[in-house]
């Protein structure tokens, strides 16, 4: 078997409910191997993909209306945290890491989302 073969697959779907306004109300996202393909309901998420042929990266970012600025910290300081790690695990740029490690201690620091010490 080479190792491009696919052996498994998976359909994640992401459900946004909008307002008149096309603001997001409701969230939900679900993966077909994950509990049958149960929805559960989220209020924020960022999706990044990398677009193989033209090289840029595509984004969506999503929040509801009910999401406060305290979520919202939490939200980014645990994103920046695991970008340094999966950064690390992708190309093993130890210094880079953890410079991108320790802005995320300072960004959680500041905004409260971590104890200063």
């Amino acid at each position: 078997m080479d190792s491009t073969d696919i052996v498994k697959s998976s359909d994640i779907t992401i459900r946004i409910g909008l307002d008149g306004q096309g603001v997001p109300v409701k969230m939900e996202w679900g993966a077909s191997d994950r509990d049958g393909g149960a929805l559960e309901e989220c209020k924020a998420m960022v999706v990044a993909l990398f677009d193989k042929e033209h090289r840029d990266t595509l984004r969506i970012d999503l929040w509801t209306k009910e999401m406060q600025v305290m979520e919202m910290d939490r939200f980014m300081y645990q994103i920046l945290r695991s970008l340094s790690e999966t950064y690390l695990r992708a190309t093993q740029n130890k210094d880079m890491a953890e410079d991108m490690a320790k802005f995320a201690h300072h960004f959680g620091e500041t905004t409260e989302v971590i104890p200063k010490k």
